[in-house]
């Protein structure tokens, strides 16, 4: 029941009208772009730097929840202006969701998909899929599903994110056991098993989580909450990662993901819930977990889900809105310069 709960609250918030953010202006030099719109609702994004190549994964489906099962669409682009669509990976009786891309040690893309069985609206079951680029990045293997170690799985897992480092890859898994939500942080060596690290101690039904380590190999953490205030939790550890410090964020997240520019300068990105209304935000913040608004993207009604790439002295953050209509996917283009100017403003 709370499942069906959850994802009728997630339906409800999806049907908000669109908001005042939708035509927010941005400061002179921040460039955004549409780079991909159709019939279908297009959303979660995922974006990596490849070999030179800017790529952007997202799901492609008949809405947010439901109707025919979702796909993985997969863009590429040279310039960030034009992009082509590379592969559709899709696997029969799967809504395949949330595509999270990164590049494995060996020197190939890898795409992390949460797959979901449903059964008239009711969901009965989740399996992690991956899938796996040739050196070139132009060809995907189908998507087959990881293996967790027996300690850690269960019959609704859902792994949202890898981040290599080192040749080994971490992740946290979120999974519901007798009406409870749990977090597991996870590592790999190949993408495709997985061995638990250790049982995250986060109340108040944690589920999307994006890990990051540090050149120091310390790992930072954004979880997301459904319950309780619902505001994030912010998580840093040192090797082995299994002693963690926790620290609440005073936002909700919605699709939270985030990037380190500098030692201690960290770009943030995720759905703000202000009131009625949803947009996608940046935010600048530190190890400590101290985080202030930095930007509102043009985005309303269904959005969020952000990527980062940092390359050529330039952010580019992917994301998804319904600002102009059907579900669409955006790429902002932000100078560095600009990061640093607004961030060390006095009045900032």
């Amino acid at each position: 029941m709370k499942i069906l709960k959850s994802l009728l609250f997630f339906s409800l918030c999806f049907l908000l009208t669109l908001n005042s953010f939708a035509n927010t202006s941005l400061p002179e030099g921040i460039i955004v772009r549409k780079i991909w719109g159709n019939e279908k609702h297009n959303a979660f994004t995922s974006l990596i730097d490849f070999k030179g190549t800017l790529y952007c994964a997202f799901r492609e489906g008949d809405g947010h929840v439901f109707g025919k099962d979702g796909v993985t669409r997969i863009l590429a682009s040279r310039d960030g202006i034009n992009w082509e669509s590379v592969t559709t990976l899709k696997k029969e009786g799967y809504d395949l969701r949330d595509p999270k891309l990164s590049v494995t040690p060996d020197g190939r893309i890898m795409v992390i998909i949460g797959g979901s069985v449903y059964n008239d609206k009711v969901l009965m079951s989740r399996l992690t899929h991956v899938s796996f680029s040739n050196r070139a990045g132009k060809k995907f293997s189908d998507p087959q599903p990881i293996k967790i170690s027996s300690e850690a799985k269960t019959n609704m897992d859902w792994l949202w994110r890898v981040t290599w480092y080192k040749k080994t890859g971490y992740g946290v898994v979120y999974q519901l056991t007798d009406n409870e939500w749990s977090v597991c942080l996870l590592k790999t060596s190949d993408g495709i098993n997985y061995d638990l690290v250790t049982r995250l101690e986060v109340t108040g039904q944690p589920n999307e989580t994006t890990v990051r380590i540090m050149p120091d190999g310390e790992m930072l953490m954004m979880v997301r909450r459904e319950s309780d205030d619902r505001n994030g939790i912010w998580g840093r550890s040192k090797p082995p990662y299994i002693e963690w410090e926790w620290r609440k964020l005073d936002m909700q997240l919605g699709g939270p993901d985030f990037i380190a520019l500098e030692d201690n300068l960290i770009i943030a990105g995720t759905r703000v819930y202000d009131k009625k209304e949803r947009y996608t935000a940046l935010f600048t913040g530190n190890r400590e977990g101290d985080f202030r608004k930095l930007l509102i993207l043009p985005s309303g009604g269904d959005n969020s889900y952000p990527g980062f790439v940092f390359r050529n002295d330039k952010l580019y953050v992917s994301y998804y809105s319904s600002h102009e209509g059907n579900s669409s996917i955006y790429l902002v283009e932000i100078p560095l310069a600009y990061l640093k100017e607004i961030i060390q403003s006095p009045v900032f």
